[in-house]
């Protein structure tokens, strides 16, 4: 019997946890698969996929930093990739290259399942006008919050966010509004960093009101207590990383390649552990 062969591409590629999470979803079905860590060089996603392509590889996850190139290298996207603008998974079919984006979705899905957090009708900023908050702002949309405000150190890149995605705002009737960090002048229900601050340990310079009580403060990075975190805490907010995201934006693609949803919270749980 053959082995479906997969792998997860990146430049640095060591500390992935993706190997470990793919093999854990495939035990739970009594699968067996090859899921390897690919290190690709800077100027050589396009022939690392190539030489994927023709080894028979299925399927492969993209991180850091090739989400951009993957998107351009696919015939065939998902409208979430499109509405990204980026793509983290991709399919191999015959000479094809599919790509979708299952970020958004895992975060979504972390929020409701894992940290038991509503997010129909709520109030949510979202901090960052990057890569990483493009690829979630669909998918938040479509849970139809009361309010998104996209906050970022420049209003012009909020600003052109927010334009990408004010149809998309229309269409679910949510609220969608730009703000500078410092302007930011009311509590959120929900609170989330999509910003690389926590990679240098350097604090956002938000407002303390953002963060209520019973507000959820949500890191997308793991692994690190970050300042970001910290300042929530202190304010009482409850506060979460981004552990469960990957595990579940990793749920997603497995789901898309095999068409069998994995259990995750034993998965996150065991890594919590570890």
């Amino acid at each position: 019997m053959t082995v479906e062969k997969y792998a997860v591409i990146g430049h640095p590629i060591e500390h992935s946890k993706s190997p470990l999470i793919h093999q854990a979803f495939a035990q739970q079905f009594n699968k067996s698969i090859v899921y390897e860590k690919v290190l690709a060089p800077l100027d050589g996603f396009a022939a690392t996929i190539a030489r994927l392509q023709a080894d028979g590889y299925v399927g492969a996850n993209v991180t850091v930093p090739f989400k951009f190139e993957a998107f351009d290298a696919c015939q065939d996207l998902s409208a979430r990739a499109q509405a990204a603008g980026a793509v983290n998974t991709l399919s191999f079919k015959a000479s094809q290259l599919l790509g979708d984006n299952t970020d958004g979705c895992g975060l979504v899905n972390d929020i409701l399942k894992h940290q038991q957090t509503r997010l129909a009708g709520k109030t949510i900023l979202l901090l960052g006008a990057g890569g990483a908050a493009q690829g979630v702002v669909l998918p938040l949309l479509e849970q139809q919050p009361l309010q998104l405000t996209v906050a970022n150190r420049s209003l012009d890149k909020a600003q052109a966010m927010a334009d990408r995605f004010a149809a998309d705002a229309d269409r679910t009737k949510v609220t969608l509004q730009v703000q500078t960090f410092v302007d930011l002048s009311q509590g959120y229900d929900v609170v989330i960093n999509a910003t690389s601050a926590g990679l240098t340990d350097s604090v956002l310079q938000i407002p303390a009101m953002v963060f209520q009580q019973d507000t959820l403060a949500y890191d997308m990075m793991y692994g690190r207590d970050t300042p970001f975190m910290q300042q929530a805490r202190a304010a009482g907010a409850r506060v979460a990383d981004g552990l469960g995201m990957l595990v579940e934006q990793a749920a997603e693609a497995f789901y898309l390649w095999h068409g069998l949803r994995p259990d995750t919270a034993s998965v996150i749980q065991s890594f919590r552990q570890s």
